[in-house]
């Protein structure tokens, strides 16, 4: 009946998830912390929004200032310096202006982003290696200098050696 459980159309937020809202009209001057359930700004926050959670700007929802969270969305608009630690979404009609820090980015087409954008580097991630290690390793397409090889026709006879030009056919009897 209330589509409880799904996403809903533009913002990807869970129904059932448990915000605290700054509804249209409202104008908030300061900081809030929001803790870990989120925080929905449908008005005017000028100020520091701190949150555990989620962060969601909808379309009406004007931020200038600074946000710090774990994941924000964003539908609106925002100016100021955000950092967000996991993911930072803007949907078609969101506008982000200013520096931004996030673990990743996504952006419909149509939403804007300017300024600055910096990835924040995962403390789980493994820095690439230069050279491979040697279980990683292509096998090698030649045999390495030094033993002779002629691949399925068996072993390669000797040679003798051979001097240089003027030499040949001296001391072979």
């Amino acid at each position: 009946m209330f589509n409880r459980g799904k996403l809903t159309g533009s913002s990807r937020v869970p129904v059932d998830s448990t915000f605290s809202i700054l509804g249209e009209g409202t104008h908030w001057q300061g900081e809030i912390h929001a803790g870990a359930n989120g925080l929905r700004v449908e008005g005017v926050v000028e100020g520091t929004i701190l949150s555990e959670g989620q962060v969601v700007v909808a379309l009406t929802g004007v931020v200038k200032g600074t946000i710090h969270s774990k994941h924000l969305s964003v539908t609106g608009r925002v100016e100021g310096i955000f950092k967000v630690s996991d993911r930072l979404e803007i949907h078609k009609t969101g506008w982000v202006e200013g520096q931004v820090e996030m673990g990743s980015l996504m952006v419909d087409e149509g939403g804007t982003l300017i300024g600055t954008c910096q990835q924040l580097v995962s403390k789980q991630a493994e820095p690439v290696p230069f050279v491979p290690r040697k279980d990683e390793r292509v096998p090698e397409r030649f045999a390495p200098v030094g033993t002779i090889s002629s691949g399925t026709h068996g072993p390669v006879p000797e040679f003798m050696s051979v001097g240089r030009g003027f030499d040949r056919g001296k001391g072979q009897g």
